[in-house]
């Protein structure tokens, strides 16, 4: 029996952070916050429950401010983080809801939170974009904090672990994932999350390996199990054999060495064997990433998502608090450019304040610059921020999700009355702002040739192209694995923007997950992309992959992609021609 417990289990995930790390397993105790059982409220005793709710909200509050007094200096960049669940604890979506639960249906503090949980987190759940996805991990994390205190228990500490493990949980909050010591946590794999989580950002920054999504990884390991956890590849190995672990170690002294080799060449230019130099760019999300983007050799921000500031918020933020945001990450790099994107948001969904009417398909909704053309107050604000701000630095103006000609044309209207009012304000302001858009609809890129003539530069978001043109939603079980960047219609797709950007004389940049896979690079390079913005940790990667390619003979094996008409011979095609080259970094487990 003992014997048949050890054999050696491969689990399969999702990699959150890249890197191999081998080391004895540490089971988190977070089976879940055990609920008391529903109970009646006397209307006589209706105050004192409510006040109840409150003490455990302000001490999860003071708790999480302590967290972040405590927060190492390495992480002390992500602390915005915690501090949106700290907000998030008094917001009028889980906290204003709560208190009126407990009074119309006079039932007790933990289960009238319950309830309100258990109608904001579908909502969360239900969208398409990853990123706003995921933050329905954040609501359900504030929520067991407070809870925690309702009941009593003690939160998860990390930080008292006094010994050199692997974490394993159910699920590891941002403040908790925070308080990891690298001397100690070698790395971690949970059974939720997915690559966009909080969690997950905070790993890449400590630069550990985590796979996520694991599902049952909490229930089927065990405590002190030897486990191999690969970052790269989303692959857990539980009780790995002897031959398993050798081969591991092996692929771990890679990794370490490729690393290095990586961050002693990241500030050095992204050219290539025939003297093409190309841009590579950093995304973010929140302001105090464009640190670790300089840090690996980022030419720039070439994406910069602002719907953070808009989330877990009572009202929307005003143009000083966007100006600082925006302003905080120019001032770090004013000779570098920065593009910000405008609001990128379902407004129904994920703002707490919004009123609008359900959306039964958000993704096909009323977002991002349809959002923003319905709600002019709150568009001309932002634009107010960004214009402020690009008086500092470089920036450009990147506007998400155009379909047709009068959105671009509506947005450049309301573009101009905001410079008028920011002269008539005498407020200081760039005047020759450059301005561009977000390919990531089918009908933008099919009307490429004509948009191009309406503004500065495109910007090809793959992640949307590809589900939209395949009608994919990746993040269906179902349907995930249809999902193929490779696919001859995307391609066809993305030689018409990159053809439309040449005719017309501006640059086409890529933003998407496609611009940080090594492997995609001879067929970006192909079609003349002039810049790359992946995240951080992909940066030095790409770099050093595009110093190892020709443009001509790109272009030479691009012309082969295209006389292919399936996904899997273009995948053939690329693996054998660059695998050995490009692929170095990825990691392949049998069954």
């Amino acid at each position: 029996m003992q014997e048949e417990l050890n054999r050696e289990m491969i689990i399969r995930g999702v990699g959150g952070s890249p890197g191999i790390c081998i080391g004895k397993a540490y089971l988190v105790d977070k089976e879940g916050v055990e609920v008391v059982p529903k109970y009646t409220i006397a209307k006589g005793k209706l105050t004192a429950e409510k006040k109840r709710f409150k003490a455990a909200v302000k001490k999860a509050a003071d708790e999480l401010h302590q967290i972040i007094s405590d927060t190492p200096e390495e992480l002390r960049e992500h602390a915005q983080i915690i501090e949106t669940h700290a907000v998030l604890l008094k917001d009028k979506m889980l906290y204003g809801r709560t208190i009126e639960t407990i009074e119309k249906e006079l039932i007790n503090a933990e289960w009238a939170l319950k309830k309100v949980v258990a109608r904001i987190k579908p909502m969360f759940d239900s969208m398409n974009d990853a990123y706003l996805r995921d933050r329905a991990e954040d609501i359900v994390h504030v929520s067991d904090r407070i809870l925690n205190k309702l009941l009593g228990t003690d939160s998860v500490s990390i930080g008292a672990i006094n010994k050199r493990v692997i974490l394993v949980a159910k699920d590891l909050s941002p403040a908790e994932t925070s308080q990891i010591q690298l001397e100690r946590i070698m790395g971690f794999v949970t059974d939720g999350g997915g690559r966009s989580s909080h969690t997950t950002i905070i790993a890449r920054s400590l630069e550990i390996p985590a796979v996520l999504g694991l599902v049952n990884a909490s229930k089927t390991i065990r405590n002190d199990d030897i486990i191999i956890v690969d970052g790269t590849a989303g692959v857990v190995v539980v009780n790995p054999s002897e031959s398993t672990l050798f081969e591991a170690e092996r692929r771990m002294a890679e990794f370490a060495a490729r690393r290095a080799a990586y961050a002693r060449s990241s500030h050095l230019p992204a050219q290539t064997k025939d003297g093409l130099r190309m841009s590579v760019m950093g995304n973010i999300e929140l302001p105090e990433e464009v640190v670790a983007v300089l840090d690996k050799g980022g030419d720039g921000i070439g994406l910069y998502r602002t719907e953070f500031q808009y989330l877990a918020r009572p009202v929307f933020p005003g143009e000083e608090e966007l100006f600082e945001h925006y302003k905080d990450v120019v001032d770090v790099m004013p000779d570098k450019p920065v593009t910000i994107r405008t609001l990128d948001i379902n407004g129904d969904k994920a703002l707490t304040y919004a009123t609008e009417d359900h959306e039964v398909n958000p993704a096909l909704g009323l977002r991002a610059i349809r959002y923003c053309l319905q709600k002019p107050d709150v568009f001309k604000t932002q634009l107010r921020a960004i214009l402020r701000a690009a008086f500092y630095g470089q920036v450009r103006i990147l506007f998400p999700m155009i379909s047709r000609m009068d959105e671009i044309r509506a947005t450049k209207r309301i573009l101009a009355e905001v410079e008028a009012s920011l002269e008539k304000d005498g407020l200081p302001y760039e005047k020759d702002i450059q301005i561009g858009i977000m390919i990531e609809v089918p009908s933008a890129a099919i009307m490429a040739d004509a948009l191009a003539k309406e503004v500065d530069f495109f910007s090809i978001g793959t992640n949307d192209l590809i589900q939209y043109t395949m009608a994919i939603d990746r993040g269906n079980r179902h349907v995930a694995h249809l999902y193929n960047p490779l696919h001859p219609a995307v391609i066809h797709l993305l030689k018409q923007v990159a053809d439309a950007g040449r005719e017309n004389n501006i640059p086409v940049f890529m933003c998407g997950e496609m611009a940080g896979e090594p492997l995609y690079l001879p067929i970006l390079l192909g079609l003349g992309l002039n810049e790359l913005s992946t995240n951080s940790q992909a940066i030095p990667v790409v770099k050093n992959a595009i110093r190892t390619l020709d443009i001509r003979t790109c272009q030479e094996f691009l012309a082969k992609v295209f006389k292919l008409t399936d996904a899997e011979q273009i995948e053939t095609l690329v693996n054998k021609t660059y695998g050995d080259l490009l692929n170095n970094n990825k990691e392949h487990w049998g069954e």
